[in-house]
């Protein structure tokens, strides 16, 4: 996950949020049912801190937000499952990633 997450703030890459959580959940999950559960208590955790920020700004300022929110879960949930992440690739992104 951690893999995942490094590649995502280098490529900084518009619309490549739901590949690398998809990325990230889909790494840890081959790793076993302890990767699967680690993972979907790292992705809970971090969703829930930012739902609840989307809830304290209300306005947008925290630029993530409740459907921002639910959208990554669906993607860790794909992950978890063993799912393709390059359903989530977005079109132009390196081959590097």
């Amino acid at each position: 996950m951690w893999r995942a997450f490094s590649d995502m703030r280098e490529a900084n890459y518009k619309n490549s949020d739901k590949y690398f959580h998809a990325r990230g959940n889909y790494d840890a999950a081959q790793r076993g049912p302890g990767g699967v559960w680690a993972a979907e208590v790292i992705s809970d955790a971090r969703e829930n801190i930012y739902g609840r920020a989307a809830d304290l700004f209300r306005h947008g300022d925290s630029g993530h937000g409740l459907a921002d929110s639910m959208a990554d879960q669906e993607a860790n949930r794909h992950g978890w499952s063993g799912g393709d992440p390059n359903i989530y690739r977005p079109p132009g992104l390196p081959d590097k990633y």
